[in-house]
């Protein structure tokens, strides 16, 4: 008890590197990727081993993004960082999404694009893969659970209706959100992109259930199908084919292609 209390005095007598005096009083504001990627790792390091260091991550990763977003076993392998920088790490990635998916509630959905984008972008950012996300969410708008369907390039055959509504009924939930990344940066919406949305809009239609949102997530931007009208515009088309009396066997062989057989 007495070292850690003597750790602890230490740590209140130890100065603010100039850095942390720049961050403590102005934030982040005009901080260079080496210079933010400094003041991260100086709290676990020596100001020697910690500017040792700082010039290999940056020989390596070149970005802050790059930097937080490597795959653990591969920080594993730089010399120099640590277990402990390692949870520090993750601790970053995992802790924004937590504490962003309390402002989510409650929120009136049409709005809240802004609020997923930031639940998901620390984790999403810098993926080299497209990652599609859905976020099920019940009656009263709180997220239920967020799971990963897919990996790779998005598109109608990858993406199971099918896998999506067995998960909505998994977790009981009433509305659904889609989300996932372009690693290109830019989110404007592909073809493929908004035929997969409008399938998936049909098929929570299809099970009464109500799809809010297709969010893209690009570089620091995103893209959100709700606010360009899209969902909208999918739902009317939906409405539309049952009002112009589409065959029974027409509505059965469209259910059979979006969920594969289940009912």
């Amino acid at each position: 008890m007495g070292s850690l209390n003597e750790s602890i005095e230490e740590t209140k007598r130890k100065p603010l590197t100039p850095l942390e005096e720049r961050f403590f009083k102005c934030g982040l504001k005009g901080f260079s990727d080496p210079e933010m990627i400094q003041l991260f790792l100086c709290h676990a390091l020596s100001q020697k081993e910690c500017e040792k260091l700082v010039r290999e991550v940056i020989k390596r990763y070149k970005t802050l993004s790059d930097f937080l977003t490597a795959p653990f076993e591969e920080l594993e392998q730089v010399p120099g960082i640590t277990p402990r920088t390692i949870i520090r790490i993750k601790l970053m990635r995992e802790m924004p999404p937590e504490y962003l998916k309390e402002r989510i509630i409650d929120k009136p959905i049409h709005s809240s694009s802004r609020e997923v984008f930031d639940y998901l972008y620390a984790s999403m950012r810098g993926l080299k893969k497209e990652v599609f996300k859905v976020i099920y969410l019940n009656s009263q708008n709180q997220i239920v659970d967020t799971e990963d369907l897919f990996e790779g390039t998005i598109n109608s055959g990858a993406i199971s209706p099918r896998r999506v509504i067995e998960g909505a009924i998994k977790n009981r939930a009433a509305s659904l959100i889609f989300v996932h990344n372009h690693p290109s940066g830019n989110p404007e919406p592909s073809q493929q992109d908004k035929e997969v949305t409008r399938d998936l809009v049909y098929a929570a239609a299809i099970m009464r259930l109500k799809a809010l949102d297709h969010i893209i997530i690009g570089d620091n931007r995103y893209f959100s199908f709700a606010g360009d009208g899209l969902i909208e515009q999918y739902e009317l088309d939906f409405l539309n084919l049952k009002v112009k009396g589409v065959s029974e066997a027409k509505r059965r062989l469209y259910r059979a292609k979006l969920f594969g057989g289940l009912t």
